[in-house]
């Protein structure tokens, strides 16, 4: 539990701390009220002596109302702050992960942080700070009888190993169910992302089996973990009994054997109990502790530090250059892009062809930073892209990917990569990128809501919301892959006009694209084939080059090398 001392939470924890120490004390009075009426009232009859040791034990109960709501609101407030500290960090190193690695991250990390922030509000958190004041209740119990004593200390020894062993038996397990839980749950989540194939392609019955045999697995690692948590729960509230039953009988005996008196007896059975209590109930919440636990491991792996930077680099003129870049897309394996080197002056355009998984798409992201390269560099302007700041960065680049993703919310938000909606910005970019007329023809035009992933729209009209927003803002580095891939006839016409508006604003642009009509109006043309740059020269040359090459192979050839002819 050592999180709970982290600089945000430190200040909360002492506070409980506190909190829990009074409260502790206050509670020892209700022990030592019996015991004096027992040995003092009852023998002197004092209606008055009554009164008073009442109203003491009253005021001490008051004072454990307010320090335990001070405690509980103290580790409210920490679960409060661990989230929005961690939360947005959180977020943002997933979607760094899923980036980087293709849309493979998750959001289980904010369940993580979630799970953080109910533990602290727990019964369990708070068994955590009542455990450490067990000892004040066990000298208590002492100086009342040294016999009472040493059996008080030895029955919490006892629910201490029994609470040792409950660690030593249900993590592991725990854990297990734990992973097995995610594993099913992301499972479930691709089935989603695949529903349309799924069911157009008849394949429901046995993905619902596959999820289904990893469900069944998930069931029986929980079975087996809850068995072992109930069994020695059920031990703890019995052994729990078993003591103070010990603790009473012992009393007795000592009471007819007149070294102590009935007060006594009482008294410490309940001292007893209260002080067995919090370890009882950390053996019974010891999954949640676990859970606990594994979340802040997996949180120290996942979470993000902050990357912002004091510094501000200028405004980039476009400048892009490659120099000898090299990526490998796994440890061990060899490079999957390959030396690449090339420059572009600002405005230039640079169209890249190749046939399929020749690393025309990782080329882009090492282009945008997204993905860093193992050797050699990206430059903009001059300086390394990776040192730039991204929040800074992003407002000089335009990028279009292959599978365009819309967010819930209207098409102005969209457009507007969803910061504060410049309505003059929303539209030039939609007129730069041919699509104001289409939406202004729907139902509400720019505050249409277009519903998660941009439901409502049609595959082309995705594309070209999701260009206009590449263009907004007048970046001055715009990457677009494969951006007429979903485009009919007016959309083709709308694309090749972007081309020359960004042309004409000195923008430098590099293009992903197959059919030459588009690839004609771009400055230069990069082959790349297994990841290596097999030619790099003006358009106009490299398509005469290719043509010469392709002919006496006709179309299938000119396939290959991800030509293909603009539809007549």
């Amino acid at each position: 539990m050592r999180w709970l001392l982290s600089k945000r939470l430190r200040s909360y924890a002492l506070l409980a701390g506190a909190a829990s120490l009074i409260l502790n004390l206050a509670l020892l009075i209700p022990s030592i009220y019996m015991l004096q009426v027992f040995d003092r009232v009852f023998s002197s009859r004092s209606e008055e002596t009554l009164l008073m040791l009442s109203l003491l034990a009253l005021l001490a109960l008051v004072l454990g109302y307010f320090v335990d709501s001070v405690r509980a609101e103290a580790l409210g407030c920490a679960g409060r702050v661990l989230d929005r500290h961690l939360s947005p960090r959180a977020l943002a190193g997933s979607l760094q992960h899923a980036a980087l690695y293709a849309g493979t991250g998750n959001t289980d990390v904010l369940r993580d942080i979630s799970a953080l922030r109910n533990f602290l509000a727990s019964g369990g958190m708070l068994a955590i700070f009542d455990a450490p004041w067990v000892p004040i209740y066990l000298l208590v119990i002492t100086l009342m009888h040294p016999l009472l004593g040493v059996t008080a200390t030895i029955g919490a020894l006892l629910l201490l190993a029994l609470a040792a062993a409950t660690e030593m038996l249900t993590r592991q397990h725990t854990e297990d169910a734990q992973h097995k839980g995610r594993l099913a749950s992301e499972y479930a989540q691709a089935l989603t992302r695949n529903a349309e194939v799924i069911v157009g392609m008849g394949m429901l019955r046995r993905a619902v089996d596959a999820w289904t045999e990893r469900h069944e697995e998930l069931l029986g690692a929980q079975e087996g973990a809850k068995r072992r948590s109930v069994r020695l729960s059920a031990a703890a509230r019995m052994t729990r009994q078993a003591l103070q039953i010990a603790m009473l009988a012992l009393g007795a005996w000592l009471v007819l054997d007149e070294k102590a008196s009935p007060g006594i007896m009482v008294a410490a059975t309940i001292l007893l109990g209260r002080a067995l209590q919090p370890v009882e109930q950390l053996i019974s919440g010891w999954k949640a502790t676990i859970e606990a636990r594994s979340a802040w491991q997996r949180l120290c792996h996942r979470v993000v530090r902050d990357s912002k930077t004091g510094v501000e680099l200028p405004v980039p003129k476009g400048k892009l250059d490659l120099e000898g870049v090299v990526h490998t897309l796994a440890p061990g394996r060899p490079p999957f892009i390959r030396g690449i080197s090339f420059r572009l002056t600002p405005g230039e355009s640079l169209g890249i062809i190749g046939p399929s998984a020749s690393g025309k798409t990782t080329l882009l992201r090492l282009m945008l930073g997204i993905l860093k390269p193992q050797s050699g560099v990206v430059r903009l302007d001059g300086t390394d892209i990776s040192q730039w700041n991204r929040d800074q960065l992003g407002s000089y680049i335009g990028y279009l990917p292959q599978d365009v993703e819309l967010f819930a919310g209207s098409v102005a938000q969209n457009i507007a990569r969803l910061g504060e909606v410049d309505s003059s910005a929303v539209i030039e970019a939609a007129k730069l990128a041919g699509v104001h007329e289409l939406i202004v023809r729907l139902p509400e035009g720019y505050e249409t809501q277009i519903g998660h992933g941009g439901a409502i729209l049609s595959g082309g009209q995705r594309q070209r919301v999701g260009l206009a927003r590449a263009l907004y803002g007048q970046p001055r580095l715009i990457v677009l892959d494969e951006p007429n891939a979903n485009l009919d006839a007016e959309g083709e016409i709308a694309l090749s006009n972007v081309l020359k508006g960004l042309k004409q604003r000195a923008v430098t642009l590099v293009v992903v694209a197959h059919r030459s009509n588009l690839l004609s109006q771009l400055d230069k043309l990069a082959v790349l084939r297994d990841g290596c740059l097999e030619a790099f020269d003006r358009t106009d040359i490299v398509l005469s080059r290719l043509e010469a090459n392709v002919r006496p192979l006709h179309r299938l050839a000119a396939s290959r090398l991800g030509i293909v002819e603009a539809q007549r």
